[in-house]
């Protein structure tokens, strides 16, 4: 029994040793495997992430203050990418705009008007972030800051003044607060700064077919579609074509009617924001975290 019991030690014994021989024995070989480890996590988390990004939701974070009060600076913003189809913007880290990929969407459906998308600026090769006031066929001019759409006032009710500091600054600024509510039923809130008169006035413009017409909610803080530096020449104080060669700086040009086909989401949720509202006179501030758009 003593020599069977000794037998099966000396082989136990060698076993542990073959194993110690298998095992890393180096600080390099330790690195090396961590890293092989690392390359094939990474070899199926990337294209994970990408797909994911590409055609389901990706994060965007605001950077200016053209959609207050509905988005403030820093805010982290959920985009649905599935929302209108694909197109070639639909890519992640904006690589479509680098590849030679063919014009046009797939699974396309169209924008509701209040809807806040996410799109390729048409000149200036920059992601923006605004609202849909026009859609395809749809008459749009400002008056006295009023929306006005196929020659009917869009639906405004006032709601409060308030007095912020803007992003950035050291001043406050008193802006009025308007609600304005499209015909299904959706509203949305609006900035009219009290010392501000930006595209407070416009001529005509017919949103072209296959166009959207876009604004910011900070109505006198905005470079958005009602500017004619994204337009073509207007005849007879009316806009209504697009795709003509712009006479001014594409980085200075607003986005004049954006191309169905420069869509690459919609904006559904901010998921969270590090900005720190400095609102006066005790008002307190809005939600930041997981608020539906």
């Amino acid at each position: 029994m003593k020599d069977k019991s000794e037998a099966s030690m000396a082989r136990d014994g060698e076993k542990a040793a073959q194993g110690t021989d298998e095992a890393p024995e180096t600080l390099a070989d330790k690195v090396k495997q961590e890293l092989k480890e690392w390359g094939a996590t990474l070899a199926v988390f990337v294209p994970l992430f990408m797909l994911f990004s590409g055609l389901v939701y990706e994060q965007r974070v605001i950077p200016s203050e053209s959609m207050v009060p509905t988005l403030q600076v820093s805010d982290r913003v959920a985009v649905a990418k599935f929302a209108y189809g694909y197109d070639r913007y639909s890519l992640p880290f904006s690589l479509g705009r680098y590849l030679p990929l063919p014009k046009g969407r797939i699974f396309a459906r169209d924008p509701k008007r209040g809807d806040v998308v996410v799109f390729e600026h048409p000149h200036a090769g920059k992601v923006m972030i605004k609202r849909v006031i026009g859609l395809p066929g749809d008459q749009i001019q400002m008056i006295n800051e009023q929306v006005y759409i196929n020659g009917e006032p869009l639906p405004s009710e006032y709601v409060r003044t308030v007095r912020y500091v803007p992003h950035g600054t050291n001043w406050v600024t008193t802006a009025h607060e308007w609600r304005e509510t499209a015909e299904d039923g959706k509203s949305w809130m609006t900035n009219r700064q009290e010392a501000g008169d930006r595209g407070d006035n416009t001529v005509l413009f017919i949103v072209p077919k296959g166009y959207l017409f876009m604004m910011g909610d900070n109505r006198d803080n905005s470079l958005d579609s009602r500017f004619l530096s994204g337009h073509c020449p207007p005849v007879g104080n009316v806009v209504d074509r697009a795709g003509c060669e712009l006479a001014v700086d594409p980085k200075e040009a607003s986005v004049g009617f954006v191309p169905m086909d420069h869509l690459m989401g919609r904006a559904d949720t901010v998921l969270m924001s590090f900005y720190r509202c400095k609102l006066m006179d005790g008002e307190k501030c809005p939600k930041r975290v997981w608020k539906g758009l």
